[in-house]
């Protein structure tokens, strides 16, 4: 790394300007990325180049008034460069750069690659063999994670429904089972599944080994894309049942056929005017509108039109035309990309790396030539693409691209509802915020069953959007159960109390955690002692996103805090707040109203304001129940977990050194249940894959 120096006083200009210049002159015709520092430290954008001398250069040699590029070279304080050994060495660190620091400048999208996969489990029955075990008997399963070589995997999917319908489609053709291993081999008659014909019954030997082989072997070259010869091939054995007359059995391979063919019209896809080397494809569509994007996905797997997912990435205002093409870098003449190309380049950029490439991209837009070598070198797959396609794939692009359109058109009507709601909201409660969109709104909910595993939620709301990075939950512990009032002091207690002694020093957050910078938005490193202070799971890959990022900024109070509850529950928080210092003005409780009716809602304040009650059809109310309900959401689903870890003793178990989710998972199946796992001896649990005897002694010990 050949990193710039500290940067110049901001009173001199023009030698930070000549001090970049000297570093640009001095640096390789070597392929690398740069990193573009503004006089703060902070990191505008990053890039790669087959030659950093000539692509930084460009920056700082044009004429880039009135431009997006301009906006960001007026900033340009620092330089910061590494020399790679290849375009494709440079594209993996700038893309692993930007998800990691996540520069303003650079059109990024969320790292979420987590595709899910069917899996096709067991090995291949011995010839000969007379029944068929769990570990010889094919399974078809849902899978998102790592693969291995010891199962086969098909896809990935867009989405977990595209799975499910496949291995749907598969119960109905190929009758393979979908049971677990331990329900196989307890088997003493077959399940409904085989009364409903979506299994043949190998569990119980209904079925010969070698025809189960024979129907997995169609079922994966179906997956592969075979499908006209699995067609045949089903053909060819009807005709020689019925020649022997055995017209049960052709009925039931009749039945096959037509449920196969059915299947295939409706992909309407024609396998033989694909290329066999081309029956695995990409169609990626692009549509900007509104300063925002939307890349659509859909994947061809086996000739099969599997489905599309949508993608949103962020940023697009500053970076949709900030890079020209290399090939172009010193020509001052040369028009810039549009912003499609920009997007479309930056996902496949983003996408592609540590993920499965498929061997044709069928395009919107056209892409740089140069991205597309470097991703083959990096992938090891010989990648084409084609932006103008005939027949089939043309359809395809014309799918694609219709998706891209509904997905940024529901985006940005759902984004101007959260808008028209936020503003509604901050008119209805007479609010001083300017921008609607720095308004923090944080809601509290209790949750127990009879008093049992009490569990508060803290949601927040900010950016037009719930921010479900973070929440937070409190295990409520030392009060009455049921005491719901000791529960909201204790959660408000522990939320705002640091807040408070910190004022307005970015020292600490609420939770305790050390924020140099005052990054409150970012989760916490520690916690209040009790406190299960976990982040809400990330949204599902095909969750389509209502807004942008939430603002970060200097550790601050909310300006609006929501509790779920009445007159009581607001009494209470005033108390905390009055404690502590704050002001009782932020606090508002959500009380139901008359027969407890949703859209009945009336606001009660701490202040002694009198209460509000919000038309039912007003999009201030809207907001607030929808704050409301997420708080009760994540409260409920905390306590829910919490009371089954409690009542079950699973804790007991992830407490012992050595014993993982997958040695866990064996014990609990092995000896049915933690009360089994309890009463077996040492001897015992040895015996379980995986569980040595010293091990098998420290459990012992441990439950004992």
């Amino acid at each position: 790394m050949s990193p710039g120096s500290t940067p110049a006083p901001p009173d001199d200009p023009g030698q930070a300007r000549d001090r970049l210049l000297a570093e640009v002159a001095a640096l390789p015709h070597l392929p690398g990325v740069y990193r573009w520092f503004d006089a703060q430290g902070g990191l505008l954008y990053v890039g790669k180049a087959r030659s950093l001398k000539k692509r930084v250069a460009s920056y700082l040699h044009r004429d880039h008034d009135g431009t997006r590029i301009g906006s960001m070279v007026s900033r340009i304080a620092r330089l910061e460069t590494t020399v790679v050994r290849s375009e494709a060495e440079a594209l993996l660190l700038e893309n692993n750069l930007i998800k990691t620091l996540n520069p303003r400048f650079n059109i990024l999208f969320r790292d979420d690659k987590s595709y899910p996969y069917l899996k096709l489990t067991g090995t291949r029955p011995a010839e000969g063999a007379a029944a068929l075990s769990a570990s010889t008997c094919a399974r078809m399963a849902y899978f998102r994670g790592a693969v291995d070589k010891k199962h086969r995997y098909f896809g990935p999917y867009p989405n977990a429904w595209a799975v499910k319908q496949t291995i749907q489609l598969m119960q109905k053709v190929f009758r393979l089972r979908t049971c677990e291993d331990t329900v196989y081999s307890h088997r003493t008659r077959p399940c409904l599944l085989y009364q409903i014909q979506r299994c043949s019954g190998p569990c119980v030997g209904l079925i010969a080994p070698a025809d189960y082989a024979r129907d997995v072997r169609d079922a994966e070259r179906f997956l592969r894309g075979d499908s006209h010869e699995v067609l045949n091939d089903l053909q060819a054995q009807m005709m020689a049942r019925a020649e022997a007359l055995d017209f049960e059995q052709a009925a039931a391979l009749r039945d096959r056929i037509g449920a196969l063919s059915r299947v295939l019209h409706q992909q309407t896809v024609d396998a033989s005017s694909l290329n066999p080397s081309d029956q695995d494809v990409d169609i990626l569509a692009v549509k900007v509108a509104g300063g925002r994007a939307c890349v659509n996905l859909a994947m061809v797997r086996g000739s099969r039109h599997l489905g599309d997912r949508p993608y949103f990435p962020s940023h697009v205002d500053e970076a949709a035309a900030l890079v020209a093409p290399e090939d172009d870098e010193l020509d001052v003449g040369a028009p810039e990309r549009s912003p499609e190309t920009a997007v479309l380049e930056a996902f496949i950029a983003q996408h592609y790396i540590g993920q499965p490439v498929p061997p044709l991209l069928v395009l919107s837009h056209p892409v740089d030539a140069a991205l597309l070598a470097a991703l083959s070198e990096a992938s090891g797959v010989r990648l084409r693409a084609q932006h103008q396609p005939r027949e089939q794939r043309r359809l395809w692009l014309e799918m694609a691209v219709q998706g891209a359109e509904r997905a940024l058109a529901r985006l940005l009507a759902e984004e101007g509802s959260a808008q028209a709601r936020t503003r509604a909201l901050i008119e209805a409660l007479d609010l001083d915020i300017a921008d609607p969109a720095a308004l923090r709104i944080e809601c509290f909910d209790i949750s127990h069953t009879a008093g049992e595993a009490t569990q508060a939620s803290c949601v927040v709301y900010e950016g037009h959007a719930m921010q479900s990075g973070q929440y937070r939950r409190f295990n409520i512990e030392g009060i009455t159960g049921g005491d719901d009032y000791a529960a909201m002091r204790q959660v408000l207690m522990r939320r705002y109390a640091r807040l408070a002694e910190a004022g307005s020093a970015p020292v600490r957050d609420a939770f305790g955690a050390l924020h140099p910078t005052g990054d409150f938005g970012a989760p916490p490193q520690a916690s209040d002692a009790g406190a299960a202070a976990e982040p809400e799971p990330r949204p599902a890959p095909d969750a389509v996103p209502t807004a942008g990022r939430a603002r970060r900024g200097p550790a601050r109070l909310p300006d609006l805090v929501l509790v779920d509850g009445g007159r009581g529950q607001v009494s209470m928080a005033r108390e905390v707040f009055e404690e502590l210092g704050l002001d009782i003005a932020l606090i508002a409780g959500v009380e139901k109203g008359e027969g407890r009716k949703v859209g009945l809602e009336e606001l009660v304040f701490a202040d002694g304001r009198p209460k509000v009650a919000l038309p039912h059809d007003s999009a201030a109310l809207m907001l607030v129940a929808q704050i409301r309900d997420e708080a009760h959401r994540f409260a409920i689903t905390g306590m829910r977990a919490r009371r089954a870890s409690v009542r079950t003793g699973g804790s007991r178990l992830e407490d012992i050194p050595g014993v993982g989710p997958r040695k866990r998972a064996r014990l609990l199946q092995h000896f049915g249940g933690l009360r089994g796992v309890a009463g077996a001896g040492v001897e015992d649990l040895a015996t379980v894959e995986g569980i040595s005897k010293d091990l098998a002694q420290e459990i012992y010990r441990a439950l004992h």
